[in-house]
């Protein structure tokens, strides 16, 4: 598999997660995000959204490519069952799902490169506004009801790692990139010290990235 992304890209970082989580080797392909490269002709060819990630199944340009992060991760579930991401419950399954969704539906989309920087460059935001006022706004709105739902036992949904976890780190890391207080968010605090003492998780952390150099 060739995975297509950056290094700082919280739903690039997810599918990370989930291909370390169920042993899938995979290479990896680096897109400049602040310098466009999602958008040349080659990229758009493969991926007529322009975002990242991007996951094509054999590596080979004429493949299959699969996109937007969510997806990707329900086809890494449906092929590659174990470990699984989600409990066999179905009730269990809709608690993990909803606290995965409020993640990548409610608080990602706001918060993510392309957003802020129509922030900036269009409507005139400061950074100040952009980068406290608007995006700290957005994470304790999310953060707030997923500290209320959540087990941290020690992962989210009980003693493995989940969707909900695989979703949460990477937007605690960029928590934490934006100097977001996360003081009161205890549970949410060990999840991510579960995870990140987990070898899935720690070899996806951005900073062990070939493109974080």
């Amino acid at each position: 598999m060739k995975l297509f992304g950056f290094y700082l890209s919280s739903a690039a970082y997810r599918v990370r997660i989930a291909l370390n989580l169920k042993g899938v080797e995979y290479e990896q392909v680096s897109l400049k995000l602040r310098e466009g490269e999602h958008r040349r002709d080659d990229y758009m060819a493969l991926n007529p959204q322009g975002l990242v990630p991007a996951l094509a199944l054999s590596g080979a340009a004429s493949d299959t490519i699969l996109f937007q992060s969510m997806a990707i991760l329900e086809y890494l579930e449906e092929v590659y069952p174990d470990p699984p991401l989600l409990p066999d419950h179905p009730t269990l399954r809709a608690q993990v799902r909803a606290v995965a969704d409020n993640i990548a539906c409610d608080i990602h989309p706001l918060n993510n490169l392309r957003v802020l920087l129509c922030l900036k460059n269009d409507l005139g935001q400061d950074d100040e506004t952009i980068n406290t006022d608007w995006y700290h706004h957005w994470l304790k709105a999310g953060f707030d009801g997923i500290e209320r739902s959540i087990s941290a036992d020690p992962f989210c949904f009980g003693k493995t790692p989940g969707l909900a976890d695989v979703c949460l780190v990477p937007q605690v890391y960029n928590a934490r990139r934006f100097k977001f207080d996360l003081e009161p968010y205890e549970k949410i605090r060990a999840v991510e010290e579960a995870c990140l003492a987990h070898e899935a998780f720690d070899r996806a952390v951005p900073e062990n990235q070939p493109d974080a150099a």
